[in-house]
């Protein structure tokens, strides 16, 4: 990987001298009190300011700080005129616009496009305290209060939408943020390093125009430099073998020890850009990588052909490694948005630096005793990494945070355990959680530093776990260990998703966290139970579910505890049809699961699975109009259909599901026996669900689509009350 400056190796600005603020002022009357006569950056954020490092603006801030900068706070504020964004006067630097930690769109609709009624990032959860699409609302909104500031943009919301993208909630394909924000650069990814390097250079006298070197950061050109060699993405995208599919159901123990290899050989491997059974992509063996720049289809062009839409997402995700991605250039109209290759990830001692800024740990004084929902969830929860080498096509961590994976050091992260006893208040003992985006990737890394730079696999662990992955959880369990026998603590909970595909090669892992770091429930996500929606989704098949799951119920015994596993799906995912659904409705009530609160999959910006919503092609593999086409569950009454069949239980839901049922030649399972799905029968008291999925569309034509649930509550006929997943 190529060595970068670490971000605590910088000379302090000279306003270092006015100290460490208690919190990030959020007015001029706070800025009085600590000295200060500007703000060299202002951070606009559409989040409540929480000074933990669970939040953006934060970590951002304090971060900045400790560079010797003055930073101040201008959140959710009004966004209907530019006064509220003078209220700390003009940035010597710049402004820093992030729409907080989720995507605004997200944060503000349903998967349905409905409009939420509340806002966890918010003091009481009030709803509408932020805008749609924010970094462009607050963007323009600065650029009003004071025109000559440069607008640095970051933040989920502009990483995810830094080339022309698919937009769910207008359904079209949208400019880069870039070009709708006028911002004058683009922070993507994990931002440390790009943000610590562009603020000093700034302060050194250098004009953000001409900071065009930065990793991580996006920007627009006139025209291609001098010294630079295009490469058209259309001919960089040819395949090579391609294996038959894997059974997900087949998990074999050689599936579980090895996945396809990461190199080609050993003897190629820094040249080698094969890797997957699903993904393969020839280049020039001895190409100047570093003086390269692949040209992606124009906005035009892909906002009205989506095979070139799916061809182009393809290609962006395929130059997302650290240590062989390429510059990418995408033409608006006659403008260039240029992408710099990804950031190094930060080091572990880079990240402990971070991590261990002296953080108030607690929501800004201005809030009062107002309740925030989203800090009540982190306040005694500990973040000990970064990264997700999963490639799930839904999700959005990987194209966020990349797959490499960023772990603090154990010092680290038991001293921040000792920090919430000590400073937080309401703490009782108990750390709600020790995780991350992956609860079990804890240090985990490829084995050989050659073959991790020359990789282009979208995952690590599928179809299988690659056989260059060092899985060993050994570091992880020690932490446990440790962790829970610090003075004052009585229980370490992990909260985070569980990586359960990984964690049955290690028995002894599952054992000491189903022993001692179980809460009763613990969540998991097998998504679905078919087959052709799992290699959709890149996602294990349930061989390795049934595995952890009779390790998990051997140890909860062994340990004398009343334990479950508490599975969720995702409905309406592409590549879903009706049967699909109704398969694993019939797997819910053959292991007795009810699942409540279901929402359908939510198609975000940049995802492989959102190309495939939008295209009806696979980007998985290379996208012609001639390749595979994908089944894409659109219209609204399928998208009820199958969000009913996870809700199989509801008597709401039995007429629309009685009537399916008939439809696809399955009257057999409407009936009152056991074997059936629904009853033949229906409550009086209940409103059965109207209108008709089948109103206007024959069977084989019907379509839907949207989002995972993050909020479950399931009911477990054998344990006979309910389970409660967040």
């Amino acid at each position: 990987m190529q060595i970068s400056k670490p971000i605590n190796s910088y000379r302090p600005y000279w306003a270092r001298r006015f100290g460490t603020a208690p919190v990030l002022p959020m007015s001029r009357a706070e800025m009085d009190v600590l000295g200060w006569d500007s703000c060299d950056i202002i951070l606009v954020t559409g989040d409540a300011y929480i000074d933990h490092p669970s939040f953006g603006m934060a970590l951002v801030g304090r971060l900045l700080e400790a560079q010797g900068f003055r930073v101040g706070i201008i959140s959710q504020p009004e966004w209907m005129s530019a006064d509220p964004f003078k209220v700390l006067g003009r940035p010597n630097l710049y402004f820093g616009i992030t729409a907080g930690n989720m995507d605004s769109m997200v944060n503000r609709y349903t998967a349905d496009r409905k409009i939420r009624s509340d806002d966890a990032y918010t003091p009481d959860a009030a709803a509408g305290k932020r805008p749609d699409r924010a970094v462009l609302v607050y963007s323009q909104r600065c650029r009003e209060a004071y025109p000559d500031v440069p607008l640095v943009i970051g933040s989920i919301e502009a990483s995810l939408r830094r080339i022309a993208h698919y937009d769910y909630w207008s359904d079209k394909v949208r400019r880069s943020v870039l070009v709708d924000s006028k911002a004058d650069i683009l922070l993507y990814g994990n931002a440390e390093r790009a943000l610590v390097e562009l603020t000093h250079r700034l302060a050194r006298g250098e004009k953000v125009s001409e900071i065009n070197d930065i990793r991580g950061t996006a920007f627009l050109r006139k025209k291609i430099p001098e010294g630079w060699s295009e490469v058209d993405s259309t001919n960089l995208d040819r395949p090579g073998k391609v294996d038959a599919p894997v059974d997900p159901y087949a998990m074999s123990p050689a599936m579980e020890k090895t996945g396809t290899s990461c190199a080609a050989t050993a003897a190629n491997a820094a040249e080698a850009e094969t890797g997957s059974n699903v993904i393969q992509i020839v280049r020039k063996p001895k190409a100047d990588r570093a003086r390269q720049v692949v040209r992606l289809p124009s906005y035009e062009e892909v906002s009205s052909d989506p095979v070139l839409y799916a061809h182009a997402s393809r290609v962006l995700h395929l130059e997302a490694n650290p240590g062989n991605a390429r510059a990418l250039v995408q033409r608006h109209a006659d403008r260039e948005v240029w992408l710099n290759p990804p950031p190094i990830p930060l080091t572990t001692k880079e990240m402990d630096y971070v991590y261990d800024l002296p953080y108030a740990r607690k929501p800004h004084p201005a809030y009062g005793g107002a309740r925030i929902p989203a800090w009540e969830m982190i306040r005694f929860s500990v973040n000990i990494m970064r990264g997700c080498f999963g490639g799930c096509t839904f999700c959005s961590i990987t194209e966020h945070e990349g797959r490499i994976i960023q772990s603090r050091s154990e010092a680290s992260i038991l001293h921040e355990i000792e920090e919430i006893r000590d400073k937080v208040d309401g703490f009782t003992g108990i750390i709600s959680d020790l995780g991350g985006p992956t609860a079990n990737m804890y240090r985990m890394a490829c084995k050989s530093e050659s073959i991790e730079k020359a990789c282009r696999k979208l995952s690590c662990v599928y179809p299988g776990i690659c056989e260059n992955l060092n899985t060993d959880h050994s570091a992880l369990i020690q932490l446990y260990r440790k962790a829970r026998n610090i003075k004052g603590v009585k229980k370490i909970l992990v909260g985070s998703g569980l990586r359960y595909d990984l964690a049955v090669t290690s028995p002894e892992y599952v054992k000491e966290l189903v022993q001692h770091h179980v809460g009763g429930y613990l969540k998991i996500a097998p998504e679905h139970s078919e087959e052709n929606v799992l290699s959709k989704m890149m996602k294990p098949g349930m061989g390795a579910y049934d595995r952890f799951k009779e390790m998990f119920e051997r140890f909860s015994k062994e340990a004398g505890k009343e334990q479950y596993l508490i599975p969720y799906f995702i409905a309406a995912h592409p590549g879903t049809t009706d049967e699909d659904m109704l398969n694993l409705a019939l797997w819910l009530k053959k292991n007795d699961f009810k699942l409540d609160q279901v929402q359908n999959f939510t198609p975000t910006p940049m995802a492989m699975a959102t190309a495939m919503y939008h295209s009806g092609k696979n980007p998985l593999r290379k996208v012609t109009a001639d390749s595979e086409e994908v089944p894409i569950p659109k219209a609204g009454g399928v998208r009820r259909l199958h969000k009913a069949f996870i809700r199989y239980h509801d008597p709401n839901n039995w007429p629309m599901l009685r009537e399916a049922l008939k439809k696809m030649g399955r009257e057999d399972l409407i009936g009152n026996g056991k074997k059936h799905l629904v009853p033949a029968w229906q409550p009086l008291a209940v409103k059965p669900a109207s209108a008709s999925v089948y109103a206007k569309k024959p069977l084989d034509r019907i379509n839907s689509g949207s989002g995972r649930t993050r909020s479950t509550k399931a009911v477990s006929k054998k344990a006979n009350r309910p389970i409660h997943q967040k």
